[in-house]
This record gives C-alpha cells, structure tokens and sequence, in this order.
C-alpha cells in the first residue's frame, strides 16, 4: 500500500482541511546497472572526501550550502524545515478556475490527496464540491524545500494535485525553429482529415494501452540472456518519408 510522501492543510478562507500527498505514479522504466565489462560485477560509487582523500560513512554525509568558494554551512532537515516557517505545511488556495480552462501543458507532476484522520468530512466536502463544480483550486505549496503552483482537482472519489510550470517557463510557439508551411491547405484536404480523424475516434481506456517499446526491449534483454547472442536490429524500416501527395495520402488512409 503506498505510504503518504508529505502531509499538510489545504487553507482556503477560514477553511482548513487536513491531507496527506501520495505519489500518483510507479514508473515503469526499464533501469540498469553499471556493471564491469570484464567480469560483469556491480559497479559501487562511494562517498569520498576529497579533504582528506578518503571515503567515509555515508552516516558522516551531510547538507551543506555553499556560502562562499570552498566555504559550507551545515544544514540539517529539522533546520530547513525551521527555516520554512509554519507556512510550509500549508497549501494556500488563492482562486477557483474552470478545469477545461487550464491547457494540460502547464501541467507537471501529478499526486493523489487522501485526508488525514480528524480531516475526512472536510476533505469529502471539498472532493465533492471540485467535482460538481468541474473546478480545479489553484494554489502554491512547499515541496522538497521549493515552492510551486498547484491545481487541486477532484479525481475518481479522491483528489489530485499536478503541479504546475509558470507561464514564463514555456517556450513560446513563435520562438520554435519551425519550416513555414508552402501553402495552406484546402477545404477537401481538411474535410479528408476530420473523416480520417472521425473514423479513428475511441473512447479513452488508457488500460488498454500499454509501453510496446518497453515490452519490446525486455523480451530481447530476456533472449540475450538465455541464447548469449546480441541483439540485432530489425530487418524491416519502417517509411518515415512524408508523402509528396497529401490528398491521396488521406485518400488512401481512408480507404
């Protein structure tokens, strides 16, 4: 069962409710080791001081902020946390927005909220209230000692907060190294378009779709183990080439 990662209140006016923040993915990479070519054995990165040019007790290691060239202060997680105030438990909700009215591309990382013990009628109310509403609270909170921007949206029959980039942290779409279109395409090659678009509509099941690349490359690890043979790249290319044709590339998409 996946423990809380950071616990907290969401304030909004003289409301408070009392939450706990879960990580809302499991990664599924496919992750390797650094290993010795010559006898396949684990590589190990140690703690090393370069003082006294010797490794020490990674329990010796600590955090330190460097407040000149060569100098440290050591800072602590009680510190940091002093440092932060009563304020860095806290998820402040300044406004209300329409959830369709945020594009997903300020959106970040995303968590799943559960209510603390003495928080559970609260946080229903405001579960319920977001879902009803189809509104999302945008707010800021404190997190691995960095402040972000939140929206808080009902989710299922919890709550998800995604944390948010800054409008100045996107590129502008005007400032991409884009090739200008020759033309603008016409009325029929649109028309083609929405059918073939039209024809491939589905609902979304993300169950139903799974990492293939991922997939893929596990069962050739797998292979190689059991035959010892490398892994040899596939004999068919797939064509990448855009057709020289757009209409009877719809045309023939359709049929």
């Amino acid at each position: 069962m996946p423990r809380s990662i950071w616990n907290g209140t969401i304030a909004f006016g003289v409301v408070a409710v009392p939450i706990k923040l879960y990580s809302a993915v499991a990664p599924k990479t496919v992750h390797f080791h650094e290993v010795h070519l010559e006898d396949g054995a684990r590589i190990e990165h140690r703690t090393f001081c370069s003082k006294e040019d010797k490794e020490v007790p990674r329990d010796d290691v600590v955090k330190g902020f460097e407040v000149r060239s060569g100098r440290y202060v050591v800072v602590d997680k009680e510190e940091i946390d002093a440092a932060g105030g009563t304020r860095a438990r806290i998820i402040d909700v300044d406004r209300f927005v329409a959830l369709d009215a945020i594009d997903p591309v300020f959106f970040d990382k995303s968590y799943f909220v559960g209510p603390q013990d003495d928080g559970v009628d609260a946080y229903k109310l405001l579960q319920a209230a977001l879902k009803q509403s189809e509104r999302a609270a945008i707010g800021r909170f404190t997190f691995h000692n960095r402040e972000y921007l939140i929206a808080l949206r009902a989710y299922d029959t919890v709550m998800a907060l995604h944390t948010m980039r800054f409008a100045d942290e996107l590129v502008a779409p005007k400032d991409l190294d884009v090739p200008r279109a020759a033309r603008k395409p016409d009325k029929r090659e649109i028309a083609m378009a929405g059918k073939l678009i039209e024809s491939l509509h589905a609902a979304f099941r993300p169950g139903r779709i799974h990492d293939e690349h991922r997939e893929t490359i596990l069962a050739a690890i797998r292979k190689k183990a059991k035959s010892g043979k490398d892994i040899e790249p596939p004999d068919e290319d797939v064509d990448t080439d855009a057709s020289d044709d757009l209409s009877a590339a719809l045309e023939a998409s359709l049929a």
